[in-house]
């Protein structure tokens, strides 16, 4: 997030919100996608920051531009890919493109 202002961080979180509760079942999206879809195109970071500060949300889903999966969580992050039929190589996604609703 570019600004400190609590009006900023409201809005931040609740676009952060809508844009994570759209993502479908085997769905893939980076935290750089995450943040532009939200209207913060330069906030990926600020991304990682909500989601490890926030439960209820499906952070399996949300891996780095490279489609590296969360670093610590690999394993379980694999297993929960794995059940929605996404292909994970070697800690990495192998196709991150979103498929069309």
């Amino acid at each position: 997030m570019q600004t400190g202002s609590s009006c900023d961080q409201a809005s931040f979180g609740t676009a952060v919100h809508q844009v994570l509760e759209s993502i479908g079942v085997g769905e893939i999206l980076s935290y750089g996608e995450v943040a532009a879809e939200a209207g913060f195109p330069r906030s990926a970071r600020a991304v990682g920051q909500f989601l490890r500060h926030s439960e209820g949300y499906p952070w399996w889903r949300i891996v780095t531009a490279s489609g590296r999966l969360v670093p610590g969580r690999e394993a379980l992050q694999t297993e929960l890919l794995l059940l929605e039929g996404v292909t994970v190589v070697d800690g990495h996604i192998a196709d991150m493109t979103r498929k069309p609703e």
